[in-house]
C-alpha cells in the first residue's frame, strides 16, 4: 500500500514538473475521444432536435408577426393615401375660398341620388348651420349647383347637370349673356337662347353673370366645347363642359352672398339702415324680372 502511494506521488511529480508523461496522455486522449463522442451522441441529438424545433417555431412566430405588421402597415398606408388625397382636396378648396370675395362654409357630401332623371346630392350641413334654399354650392374649380331643400342637419343640392336647373351666365371674352341648362347625367350643359349670329367660340370661358340674384358674378361655370348652328332652328346648339368636378368632389363650399371677406374681417354688403337696404334691393329685383330669368330648381 505504501509502495503504491509512493509510486503515485512520484508519477505526479514527474508529470507536473517535467511533463514526462505528456505524450502518453495525448495518446490516451486520442484513443478515448471516439468513445466520448459515441457516449455524448444521444445527448447531442436531443439538444440539436430541441434547437431545431424551437428555431422552427420561433421562425414561424416571427413570420406571423411580420405578416401581421405588414398587413397593419398596408392598411395604414391605404389610410394615409386616403388622408393625403383628402388633404389635397381640402387644400385646393381652402385655396379656392381665399380667392373668393364672399364668405363660404365648407360641407361634405353624405350621399348621391342614384335616380338618372335627377342630379341631386346630400350634404352634411342644414338649417342648424345657417344653410338656406337657393344658396350657391361650389367646389374648388367652379359652380356645382344650389341648395334645393334644407332639413335640420342636412341639405339636398341640385347639380348643374339636372335638367330642371338653369343659371344665368356670361362669356368672359365678350360679356355676352345667356342661360345654361343641365341635360342629365354624363351630358354637357346646354347654352340656351343664342341666335346663329352670336359671337361664341369653342374654348370660351363661361362664368356666372350675377343677374339671377342667387349666384354672385364671376364664378366659373364651364368651358364651351362645341358650337353648332343647325338649319331650321332659331337658336344655336352650344355645349358647355362644367368646370366643377360634379362626379368626384367630396367637399363643397356653400357661398354666403350677402357677406364679403376683407382682410379676414366680415361685413355685410348692404348698409345697416333698413331704409337703405330696401332701396338697394328693389332695383336688383327689377333687373331679375326684366333682364334675365332667375335660376330654377
Amino acid at each position: 500500500m505504501l509502495l503504491a502511494v509512493i509510486a503515485s506521488l512520484l508519477l505526479y511529480f514527474l508529470d507536473t514538473q517535467l511533463d514526462y508523461f505528456k505524450p502518453v496522455r495525448a495518446a490516451l486522449s486520442t484513443a478515448v475521444y471516439p468513445v466520448q463522442k459515441i457516449a455524448s451522441f444521444p445527448d447531442d441529438v436531443l439538444r440539436w432536435s430541441a434547437d431545431l424545433f424551437q428555431g422552427h417555431q420561433q421562425l414561424r412566430e416571427k413570420i406571423m408577426t411580420l405578416e401581421a405588421q405588414n398587413l397593419t402597415n398596408s392598411v395604414r398606408m391605404q389610410k394615409m393615401q386616403a388622408l393625403e388625397s383628402e388633404n389635397m382636396r381640402l387644400r385646393e378648396l381652402l385655396g379656392s375660398s381665399f380667392r373668393l370675395q364672399e364668405r363660404v362654409q365648407v360641407a361634405e357630401l353624405l350621399s348621391v341620388d342614384l335616380d338618372p332623371f335627377y342630379q341631386h346630392v346630400i350634404i352634411d350641413k342644414g338649417e342648424a348651420f345657417g344653410v338656406h334654399e337657393g344658396q350657391p354650392v361650389l367646389d374648388a374649380l367652379g359652380v356645382m349647383g344650389q341648395v334645393a331643400e334644407v332639413s335640420q342637419f342636412s341639405s339636398r343640392v341640385v347639380l348643374l347637370t339636372d335638367p330642371s336647373h338653369s343659371i344665368p351666365v356670361q362669356i368672359v371674352r365678350n360679356g355676352l349673356r345667356a342661360v345654361v341648362t343641365g341635360r342629365g347625367l354624363g351630358e354637357t350643359l346646354q347654352m340656351e337662347f343664342l341666335p346663329h349670329n352670336a359671337d361664341v367660340r369653342e374654348g370660351d370661358l363661361v362664368i356666372t353673370s350675377g343677374l339671377g340674384g342667387r349666384f354672385p358674378a364671376g364664378y366659373p361655370v364651364g368651358t364651351i366645347t362645341s358650337v353648332d348652328f343647325p338649319q331650321g332652328k332659331p337658336f344655336a346648339d352650344i355645349a358647355v363642359d362644367p368646370a366643377a368636378h360634379l362626379s368626384t368632389s367630396r367637399e363643397v363650399m356653400l357661398v354666403i352672398p350677402g357677406e364679403k371677406i376683407d382682410f379676414g374681417v366680415t361685413y355685410p354688403l348692404q348698409a345697416e339702415d333698413p331704409e337703405s337696404q330696401e332701396q338697394s334691393v328693389e332695383p336688383e329685383a327689377v333687373v331679375e324680372q326684366d333682364d334675365m330669368p332667375a335660376e330654377s330648381t
